[in-house]
């Protein structure tokens, strides 16, 4: 008999909606954001119909309501690895590599998610994965009693491994397997208040990070935000106050722009939460947080190196007292940043989905001949371009909101270089680069053009 599997974008759909639901438990206010985004999000689409026409369009008006992105930290290669296994089969592969260690914070990155577009439509749902950097904490003895620790742990239950292994065997899961696979992995993910370790141990290595204490000091990697997308950021943060959220003191990532561009984030600050040391003694521990974010167009190589070159700069002026003053001022830096599609596209700052317009249907329907090069099918009305939407994130931002939202006002960075081929060693392959994945889905678009137009 022929096991009837499930598809991995519905498992990973499955479980993106147990984990919002685990999470609007676990942090009411998570609740709270979700309705006020689906507020700005109704308001931005009913102000603006050609940005509603465009998202549906794109088949992205379906994937709005139930995009998120979520953000855990594990302790060790074993734990990262078996995440990846975890992962690819809901559909979801690590792509970039995000060291956070200049930014000052002791970790390195990926994000896995969907890397086809029909998945990315279907549930573009991400989870941005750290891996604890041990070697850059200072303190030998402190270095070796956190690895002690969490060598003695294990954060999927005996449950979640034995459907890993009978998932990879068969190739997937039928109906009832990926129930119980969603259930099972939902565990390493859950708010476990009981801490592993003593008070004093916890607070030692929360002096040497309080990042540390979090990802060492725990049975699993809880899940520590879900982040809801919005298509106007500035009005969700004048909003949250409204709602009885008091946000961070700015938006992280590029100003506001005619084309939005990469990504934008705002949060509130992360949630004192009640713990219980070993021994049973009482006490605190912050680590989960709300975000909220609005994703622009992706840009290429050529325009990141712009972007960078202007954050840089942005970040050597006088920090802002607010986020009006600090807006003002990025938007003053990045002016000579092209801020339409045009110019981006011409320019090749920014990848571009290409398909026939309406006009471009009905006239090679007539039997019109169509040009032959591509600047003089979108001239002439046959193609139309859109930007293609950005997938991923920024190293920056990531630290930022960590940061912002832990309390670390001045953090210092690690003397410790980027160890990109360490990371892809503990994850058991190579990442794949976000670079090579837009261009072709751009190329991609062309050639379907071609196809149609019989070039």
């Amino acid at each position: 008999m022929t096991l009837s599997l499930v598809s991995p974008d519905d498992i990973r759909s499955a479980f993106s909606q147990a984990m919002s639901d685990m999470y609007r438990q676990e942090v009411p206010q998570y609740g709270t954001l979700l309705e006020l985004v689906g507020a700005i999000n109704r308001r931005a689409m009913d102000a603006d119909p050609r940005l509603a026409a465009r998202l549906h369009a794109d088949d992205e008006t379906a994937r709005l309501d139930i995009e998120r992105h979520g953000a855990i930290r594990v302790g060790t290669a074993e734990e990262l690895a078996t995440l990846r296994r975890v992962f690819a089969l809901m559909g979801m592969f690590p792509v970039g590599y995000y060291d956070l260690s200049p930014a000052g914070v002791p970790v390195h990155s990926t994000a896995f998610r969907p890397i086809d577009e029909a998945s990315l439509k279907r549930n573009p749902f991400r989870i941005f994965t750290s891996l604890l950097r041990l070697e850059l904490i200072e303190d030998d003895t402190l270095r070796r009693q956190a690895a002690a620790i969490l060598s003695k742990r294990d954060i999927f239950t005996p449950g979640a491994r034995e459907l890993i292994e009978l998932g990879e065997h068969q190739g997937g899961f039928d109906h009832e397997q990926a129930g119980r696979f969603v259930a099972e992995i939902l565990e390493t993910f859950r708010w476990h208040r009981d801490a592993t370790v003593d008070h004093d141990t916890y607070r030692a290595l929360h002096d040497a990070h309080r990042l540390v204490a979090d990802v060492v000091c725990f049975r699993g990697p809880h899940i520590n935000h879900l982040t809801p997308r919005t298509l106007d950021i500035d009005a969700a943060q004048a909003a949250m106050p409204d709602y009885g959220i008091t946000p961070k003191a700015v938006i992280e990532g590029p100003p506001r722009r005619r084309v939005p561009i990469l990504l934008r984030q705002t949060s509130f600050k992360a949630l004192e939460e009640p713990i219980r040391f070993a021994g049973a003694e009482g006490g605190t521990h912050t680590a989960r947080f709300g975000e909220i974010e609005q994703r622009g167009a992706a840009l290429t190589p050529k325009g990141r190196q712009r972007y960078d070159e202007l954050l840089a700069r942005s970040r050597q002026a006088p920090a802002a007292t607010d986020n009006l003053a600090h807006q003002r001022q990025l938007g003053d830096i990045f002016a000579n940043f092209p801020d339409d599609e045009e110019t981006l596209r011409r320019d090749q700052l920014a990848y571009f989905r290409y398909r026939l317009s309406k006009s471009g249907r009905e006239r090679l329907a007539a039997g019109e001949p169509a040009p032959r090069e591509a600047e003089a099918l979108i001239s002439e009305g046959w193609v139309e371009a859109t930007p293609i939407t950005y997938e991923d994130f920024l190293p920056v931002s990531a630290a930022g909101i960590f940061q912002s939202n832990l309390g670390d006002a001045r953090p210092r960075a690690y003397a410790g270089e980027s160890s990109r081929s360490a990371f892809e060693l503990a994850l058991g392959r190579p990442v794949y680069d976000e670079f090579e994945l837009y261009a072709r889905w751009q190329n991609d678009s062309w050639e379907r053009v071609r196809q149609q137009l019989g070039l």
